[in-house]
């Protein structure tokens, strides 16, 4: 147990945000394919998956996207792989998107969906306000793609895999690129946050700064 304990806390403090990479490797289709698996396996509210992996290794798109992507600006050039993760929108009980995932996917059955449908709308309007304002449901999907974010750059650590979150660029003008490319359908998805993986051009300069446990953490 102490070993694993210990090859866990070793992933995290490998990981770092990878700012170049070396464009000479490649990641295996097998082990990309993991990384994507742990995004896909990852939890959310409501179990709603509002989500999209779009995987850009078109070097024309990579190189569209930059003028619009100022944080990444390096990975785009030279990240063995490159994803922007999407967010559904108008994620509501009534969406056909919830109704197919509670009666396709869950395998609910009628009575099943009237109730978590009833008891999603009394949780996401008492409880969260999320229906103040289309921003308010949008940053709830959007939270839900922070959580398969980081699975996927803590398992990519664990491979050996490098990785950058990235929220530096213009979301409208992404969102539009995308768009007209035929890429994602703006009508139910949003650009969430961007994320490279490759493996690292260098190592990093200093040692992992973190706040010490005592100053994150409080017991009551």
């Amino acid at each position: 147990m102490e070993d694993r304990r210990q090859l866990l806390l070793d992933t995290f403090n490998y990981r770092f945000a990878t700012k170049r990479f070396d464009a000479s490797k490649k990641i295996s289709e097998a082990d990309f394919n993991t990384i994507l698996e742990t995004g896909r396996l990852s939890p959310s509210s409501l179990g709603f998956e509002p989500w999209q992996f779009v995987v850009i290794q078109d070097p024309a798109i990579r190189a569209a996207l930059k003028p619009m992507s100022w944080g990444a600006q390096g990975q785009l050039d030279t990240a063995s792989h490159f994803v922007v993760i999407l967010e559904r929108k108008n994620v509501r009980p009534e969406n056909n998107y919830v109704q197919h995932l509670l009666r396709d996917v869950k395998h609910m059955d009628e009575t099943m969906i009237q109730q978590m449908s009833e008891k999603t709308t009394s949780f996401q309007d008492k409880n969260l306000n999320l229906y103040e304002s289309e921003r308010a449901l949008w940053d709830w999907a959007s939270k839900q793609t922070y959580i398969a974010l980081g699975n996927m750059m803590t398992s990519a650590a664990f491979l050996g895999i490098d990785s950058c979150p990235i929220e530096g660029f213009q979301y409208d003008e992404v969102a539009e690129l995308l768009s007209e490319k035929g890429i994602i359908d703006d009508e139910n998805f949003a650009p969430s946050v961007m994320v490279a993986f490759g493996y690292r051009e260098e190592d990093p300069k200093r040692e992992k700064t973190r706040q010490t446990q005592s100053e994150v953490v409080k017991w009551v």
